[in-house]
């Protein structure tokens, strides 16, 4: 279960909207890149003005909910709102209903009533007739994890795969954040690389070693102390015949900690660096896993 604090204190649950049903929406709405608002009818996403980016995030990211008006205050304008935050904030709702009015085909009154409702001192944006991408990311993603297990690789792979094929950038890169979306942001980005992960495990798990050589040297320069990429990019390389490059991928990340954090490259680093330096045929196989 993904749960977080909003800044008015109220817990937030992220799993319990994850839905396996696919169904026809009245609208999308992308927050994996730039925040995209968009439907089937409408070729263009809409233009949506900077703050009002900064509300509409706030609702997507916790969909049936009621989102207090303190928690909207405080991610817009930190601790020194202007003295007509109040109305501010009701005109910004106002526009983005006028938004959903325009990409639904539905009256602005019926979104008021439907779609993004007045509730208990704040305002949920209801997930019913939307479409939501991180919440069919995190769907995808737990599927593809859980297909492996389940002795279906392929399926996982295509999964992830899809999973990851949502992204078109870093979480909510055109929106003003405060805490509480950075935190979301982190969580998102944290499960991306997680999901990335587990697809190169079941990449190389299908014997398609070869193939994840490449993006494994981009994420450990990208992530140059991640231990996790590292050893699966040791463990590629080791398994295409490249043993003496995999032990100085080991050696570059043992230096590069030592020296930036002063610590040792952790206990399963060190025992896949020994499987690799005594490897034969029955541990060459045993690589494959992680």
């Amino acid at each position: 279960m993904h749960v977080s604090m909003c800044a008015a204190g109220q817990l937030y649950d992220f799993s319990a909207k994850v839905s396996d049903t696919q169904e026809a929406f009245r609208a999308q709405l992308g927050l994996l890149g730039p925040l995209r608002l968009t439907s089937d009818e409408i070729d263009e996403p809409i233009s949506v003005a900077p703050k009002i980016r900064t509300v509409l995030a706030m609702l997507c990211m916790h969909p049936d909910q009621a989102v207090p008006v303190s928690a909207l205050t405080r991610e817009l304008w930190a601790e020194e709102p202007p003295v007509t935050a109040a109305r501010t904030l009701q005109t910004y709702i106002l526009n983005i209903r006028k938004l959903l009015s325009k990409v639904t085909a539905l009256k602005p009154a019926d979104i008021a009533d439907q779609i993004l409702v007045t509730q208990d001192n704040g305002y949920s944006l209801r997930s019913s007739d939307l479409r939501l991408d991180w919440l069919d990311f995190l769907r995808l993603a737990d599927h593809g994890r859980a297909s492996p297990r389940a002795g279906d690789s392929h399926t996982g792979i295509r999964e992830l795969e899809e999973a990851l094929g949502m992204w078109r950038g870093s979480v909510l890169s055109d929106v003003p954040t405060g805490t509480v979306l950075e935190a979301r942001k982190r969580m998102l980005e944290e499960r991306r690389l997680d999901t990335i992960e587990v697809l190169i495990d079941a990449r190389i798990g299908a014997g398609l070693h070869q193939q994840v050589i490449a993006e494994l040297a981009s994420l450990t320069s990208e992530h140059p102390f991640h231990e996790g990429l590292h050893a699966q990019y040791m463990r590629a390389l080791a398994l295409n015949g490249r043993r003496a490059k995999a032990l100085e991928v080991f050696g570059r990340l043992r230096s590069r900690l030592k020296e930036e954090i002063g610590i040792e490259p952790g206990y399963p680093l060190h025992q896949l660096q020994h499987k690799i330096l005594n490897s034969h045929t029955a541990a060459h196989a045993s690589l494959a896993v992680s």
